[in-house]
């Protein structure tokens, strides 16, 4: 049976949960959590209007499509270099842009994009806005946060990494999230609550991808099946 709603609010009353939607309120002693998250957006002018038309949030989904063109690459932390350094092999030139002076990336990871000849930096600067001609990317406009100045880069495409964000807005008040918003479980899947489980990648995990996200599902569903039978006993 499938439904469609918003989830805005889950309780926990007894051996019953309630998961309460814009439109309908429903009833299960099981509940598999499965929101996933979501890439952090920068929030300005162009990256919606170039989603998928320059502007991307995964090198290696995307990278092929701009075999030697020049790219902006906006972040500073593993995940920005990691796939900086990706980009640089398919890229002919790639252009890290970070609102700081120093990189947060492991050491290893800087020291394999400050020794790669097609990897650029730009320091203190912001992206203000993602150019383009009504159909793909051609330029960001961007400012230093230390001298003021502003200025244009030409580039065919942005991969923007500033963070990924848990989407577990309607569970904070179960106690079951970490300070960063992610559900802790067990080996298990288990949360803190019993028949609560959560899986993929809205769980507090190493790798988020979809192979990880199907087993943590496998294991969930076995687990919660144990659960109903143990209600019976």
């Amino acid at each position: 049976e499938y439904a469609y709603g918003s989830v805005e609010k889950v309780e926990v009353n007894g051996d019953l949960k309630q998961v309460i939607t814009d439109s309908e309120t429903y009833e299960a002693p099981v509940v598999i959590i499965a929101t996933g998250s979501q890439y952090r957006k920068l929030g300005v002018e162009g990256e919606e209007k170039y989603a998928g038309r320059g502007v991307s949030y995964c090198a290696v989904c995307d990278g092929a499509f701009f075999k030697d063109q020049p790219l902006a690459v906006i972040g500073g932390g593993d995940s920005a270099v990691e796939e900086g350094v990706y980009l640089a092999k398919l890229a002919s030139n790639v252009n890290i842009i970070h609102r700081r002076d120093q990189l947060r990336a492991q050491k290893i990871l800087q020291e394999r994009a400050f020794t790669n000849d097609k990897i650029d930096f730009t320091w203190d600067t912001v992206v203000t806005k993602i150019n383009g001609d009504g159909q793909k990317v051609t330029s960001v406009s961007t400012h230093n946060k230390k001298t003021g100045e502003d200025g244009e880069l030409k580039v065919n495409g942005v991969f923007i990494y500033v963070g990924v964000i848990a989407l577990t807005e309607p569970f904070k008040e179960l106690g079951i999230t970490d300070e960063q918003g992610w559900i802790k479980t067990d080996e298990l899947m288990r949360t803190s609550l019993p028949g609560v489980y959560a899986i993929g990648d809205v769980r507090a995990k190493e790798l988020r991808q979809i192979t990880t996200a199907v087993g943590d599902g496998s294991i969930a569903g076995q687990q919660a099946f144990n659960y109903l039978e143990s209600l019976k006993d």
